[in-house]
């Protein structure tokens, strides 16, 4: 009987194919929800926070803080396009701080995104952004209900007429982000579970930030 050398015969062992490693894409460190007022992103990306461990933040917050007034008094007293200056301003410095540090929810005003600038900065740093979306009506009833509640004031909250050509106007801006999350009558935990899955988001096991904690 002849042995088994493991090699096939004929066969030069100079020509045999090598089967390259795939390595699996890393998971996100920072993800950006973007979308209409009244879509739901503060209270996603809270939910989300909390089941990762990672820290939250509304990018509208940080640009209350760094202007020293708040956002209604910013398009109040200078007009949108300073409020613009000022939130690309709080963009930059954002992403500048994620080079050093990871596991973050960062909620982004409604205009945020749409400006090309923003979007630039963002797909340049290859952090991926989530729209959540819902039809115009819900949003426009959502948004209403948070105004009455917290007596919050929204600059751009009008009439439903002009709520609604905001939204179309946006809408295509919006569809450019790295995916799209439908939210009409969905619950948070549903939402953010949905989000944890699609990325492959982990959690991290001790905190090494500070920031908001739910």
């Amino acid at each position: 009987m002849k042995k088994r050398s493991g090699k096939a015969a004929g066969v030069d062992p100079r020509t045999r194919v090598r089967r390259r490693r795939v390595e699996r894409p890393k998971s996100p460190n920072a993800i950006f929800l973007v979308g209409f007022m009244g879509a739901g992103k503060s209270s996603v990306g809270r939910l989300l926070g909390q089941r990762l461990n990672w820290v939250f933040e509304d990018l509208d917050d940080r640009i209350e803080r760094r202007e020293g007034r708040t956002i209604a008094a910013i398009f109040r007293d200078s007009g949108e396009l300073e409020f613009r200056r000022a939130e690309h301003a709080a963009l930059e410095h954002l992403l500048e701080e994620l080079r050093g540090a990871g596991g973050r929810v960062i909620a982004l005003g409604g205009g945020a995104f749409v400006e090309k600038q923003n979007a630039t900065l963002l797909q340049a740093a290859g952090v991926p952004t989530v729209f959540l979306d819902a039809p115009v009506e819900e949003l426009w009833q959502r948004c209403c209900k948070q105004a009455t509640e917290s007596a919050a004031e929204r600059p751009l909250l009008r009439t439903p007429e002009q709520f609604r050509e905001l939204y179309k106007a946006r809408r295509k801006s919006y569809s450019g982000a790295s995916t799209r999350i439908q939210t009409r009558s969905r619950t948070i935990d549903a939402i953010a579970a949905d989000i944890v899955e699609r990325f492959g988001l982990t959690k991290i096991a001790t905190r090494t930030e500070e920031g908001e904690v739910e």
